[in-house]
């Protein structure tokens, strides 16, 4: 079949079907590329899905170990809080001791507080040695002195007095230089000082003992005087005044107290007696019942083995009637009654 170009019915047939396989290719075409698209929609769907299910878990994760830190943050602040608070409670110790310390600097750098001091030192170590009515505090002597405490010795040797002295500055200056003659000399001067005003003011003859003691509250000073300065101890062994720190005061005070028992026993020596004889005359008394009370239980003693042996005696008798034919016994009794009735028939 031959195709005439001139006649326009075939062209048009032909440029439609052209324009039909066009289209038809057209269509494959778009229909590839859709399908290519949709898979590729779907792939980027999946990896979407897997981004997120990763950010999700890695949010969680992150959510884990923000509310992990969170937890040891909180921890390590209240043991942080904690450790803060203990060391606002040892400064407030620390403190508090500061304020002691310089309290009893204050104590021991005014003379009347260190008086003071001392006499409580003494207070304290006389109390536990001595029973309550052996001394008194602040006595008034009949020079109008006040001993800071009177021992009620008996005479002789008579009431003692006991006076705290405490010269600190004189002997924190020897410490501070050991080799210094001034400070030496004004420790010497400051202890004889003291040791004279005792023995004028405290040693009263005819009313206190021919002696007092010179309390020194402290060891170190007691110690370094009879160490390198023992010369001022003999001084006070001249006036009658003896150096005692609190562990001698004890001893000393521990001595008196022997002294007081022995005088308080001599006392009632005859007291002793008179209740040692009545003591006596009870024991006798005692001794006396005691010998009647054993008689009284001899007496019993017999009485009761009279009752046993006259029970013994009832108890066979007893035994015997209970075996004994009271028929027999009748006739036995009723012949010798009616004898003298047969013979009169």
């Amino acid at each position: 079949m031959t195709l005439d170009l001139a006649d326009p019915l075939p062209l048009g047939l032909l440029a439609g079907g052209l324009c039909v396989l066009g289209l038809v290719a057209l269509l494959l075409s778009l229909t590839s590329r859709l399908r290519d698209m949709t898979q590729a929609q779907a792939r980027l769907t999946g990896g979407l899905a897997a981004l997120t299910e990763a950010q999700r878990r890695s949010e969680a994760q992150v959510g884990t170990a923000l509310g992990d830190s969170a937890t040891r943050t909180a921890r390590a602040l209240g043991e942080l809080q904690e450790r803060l608070a203990t060391i606002d409670r040892a400064q407030a110790k620390i403190e508090a001791l500061s304020g002691d310390v310089l309290g009893l600097q204050d104590i021991l750098s005014n003379k009347q507080t260190r008086g003071a001091f001392g006499e409580i030192q003494l207070r304290d170590i006389v109390a536990k040695a001595l029973p309550p009515d052996a001394f008194a505090w602040q006595a008034q002597l009949s020079n109008g002195r006040r001993a800071d405490c009177l021992i009620h010795m008996p005479d002789p040797p008579g009431p003692l007095v006991i006076d705290a002295k405490f010269p600190l500055e004189s002997y924190e200056a020897l410490v501070a230089d050991p080799r210094d003659a001034r400070a030496q000399t004004a420790f010497r001067a400051a202890v004889r000082t003291h040791l004279r005003a005792i023995a004028d003011r405290y040693i009263l003859p005819g009313e206190t003992a021919d002696g007092a003691c010179m309390f020194l509250p402290s060891e170190a000073i007691y110690a370094e005087l009879h160490a390198n300065f023992p010369e001022i101890v003999r001084e006070g062994f001249a006036l009658r005044v003896w150096i005692v720190s609190p562990t001698t005061c004890m001893a000393t005070l521990n001595t008196l107290r022997a002294i007081l028992k022995d005088h308080r026993m001599r006392a009632q020596a005859g007291e002793i007696r008179k209740s040692l004889a009545a003591l006596g005359r009870d024991v006798a008394l005692i001794a006396e019942r005691a010998a009647k009370l054993e008689t009284h239980f001899d007496q019993a003693r017999r009485d009761v083995e009279g009752i046993a042996t006259a029970a013994g005696r009832a108890a066979k008798r007893a035994d015997r009637l209970d075996d004994f034919d009271f028929e027999t016994e009748a006739a036995a009794i009723e012949a010798p009654r009616l004898a003298p009735v047969i013979r009169r028939g």
